[in-house]
């Protein structure tokens, strides 16, 4: 897996990273992370999906209703989010990477409160997992690199880059994610 924290601290710009990756890597890299989640709610059964987790700095700043911004998120709520915010990112990627300019958000999201068991987790992963691959296949051999979107920490990212910052932000998650497993199975037992 790729080490993002140097990005997070603005130490190196997620382009550098990408610029030396293939579209093959960017495939290990969307399969590797897709097996990390799996892996982390691998015990997990049905009542962890909607289990409400203790998240004293739960903040979301972009949540629609206020009265929300605060709440924890459910292991359904993130996974849901962290899927949706890398497919967008694959698919803003193939835009770039056929020479299209940026030209707005892509992003299109399950209702995570509709996702309340572990088999729905699952197949949103998988689901994900197939729809970041396939979007790679629509790239052009040669890939446009000039087709630049300068919208990540100042940073212009590249087809790769805009690929990469879904990877980032899922990688941003997976804290979140074994935490939220592990306070939910220790409420199980």
């Amino acid at each position: 897996m790729i080490d993002f924290a140097p990005v997070w601290s603005q130490t190196r710009k997620l382009s550098e990273i990408g610029a030396g990756l293939s579209v093959a890597d960017l495939r290990a890299l969307t399969v590797e992370m897709i097996d990390t989640m799996q892996h982390l709610i691998i015990e997990c059964e049905d009542t962890d999906v909607v289990f409400v987790p203790s998240d004293p700095v739960a903040s979301d700043t972009f949540a629609a209703d206020s009265s929300v911004v605060d709440l924890p998120w459910t292991l359904g709520h993130v996974i849901v989010h962290a899927t949706a915010s890398s497919e967008e990112s694959a698919f803003l990627a193939v835009e770039l990477a056929r020479g299209v300019e940026f030209h707005g958000r892509s992003r299109s999201e399950v209702a995570w409160e509709t996702v309340t068991t572990i088999a729905q987790v699952r197949q949103r992963l998988e689901e994900s997992r197939r729809m970041r691959l396939a979007s790679l296949e629509m790239w052009p051999d040669v890939p446009y690199t000039a087709t630049r979107e300068v919208d990540f920490l100042g940073d212009a990212l590249d087809a790769r880059g805009q690929f990469l910052l879904g990877l980032a932000h899922d990688d941003g998650h997976l804290t979140q994610i074994g935490e939220i497993a592990r306070q939910a199975q220790a409420a199980r037992a």
